[in-house]
């Protein structure tokens, strides 16, 4: 998931940006509400209000009068009540009071994007997982999957960003084992659809398990 930033605290959006990518989020971060403007719109955008260069509930309307529906997470000082209602009026889809925990920020992202996908369907980057048809597409591109590879990713891109263990996945291909002609060690798995996805979408983490890199 691309996540673009707009926070001008110094020490705050470099502790957001290790937090958030340590996670496996990938952040863009803009210090002004002009740097943010002119970059094409994000995924997902964690949003400050009081910039330097103005308010970040302009830009906020810029998109929603544009149609873009990106999630929206404000991250503001401001607490009074009226302020809250006035930024989720203008288009918030949730509001976070400074000072905040970096982990309570990630779970807000993660449920803000779940939210965001349609019914049966995710996006993970240039991947998208039709988990109604059971099928995966890449840049657009339907994807030839085993049923064994297919439950493998599944499981793997319920959490992306974090390490699935070993076990966890065993178990969930144990059931299509009978089903899967070819060798159906965990490890053989994995080598097939890195070939499918890239080498550097699910990594190695040994003695724990595996990492969809999102």
């Amino acid at each position: 998931m691309q996540v673009l930033l707009v926070e001008d605290d110094i020490d705050l959006g470099q502790a957001v940006c290790e937090h958030l990518e340590a996670a496996g989020l990938r952040v863009h971060w803009c210090k002004l509400l002009a740097q943010a403007a002119a970059l094409p719109p994000p995924e997902l955008a964690l949003l400050d209000l009081q910039l330097p260069d103005g308010d970040g509930l302009t830009l906020l309307r810029r998109w929603r009068a544009q149609g873009l529906r990106l999630p929206v997470l404000v991250l503001t000082a401001r607490e009074r009540i009226s302020e809250r209602v006035q930024g989720l009026r203008a288009g918030a889809d949730d509001y976070l009071t400074k000072p905040f925990d970096l982990d309570e920020l990630l779970a807000r992202i993660e449920a803000l994007w779940r939210r965001a996908q349609p019914p049966g369907l995710a996006a993970l980057g240039d991947l998208e997982l039709d988990l109604r048809q059971h099928c995966a597409r890449r840049g657009g591109r339907a994807l030839e999957l085993t049923a064994m590879e297919w439950a493998l990713l599944k499981c793997l891109a319920a959490a992306p960003g974090r390490i699935v263990e070993r076990d966890r996945l065993e178990t969930a291909l144990a059931p299509l084992s009978h089903a899967d002609s070819s060798s159906n060690s965990l490890e053989v798995i994995v080598s097939r659809l890195r070939k499918k996805l890239g080498p550097t979408r699910i990594s190695t983490h040994r003695g724990l398990g595996y990492r969809f890199e999102a």
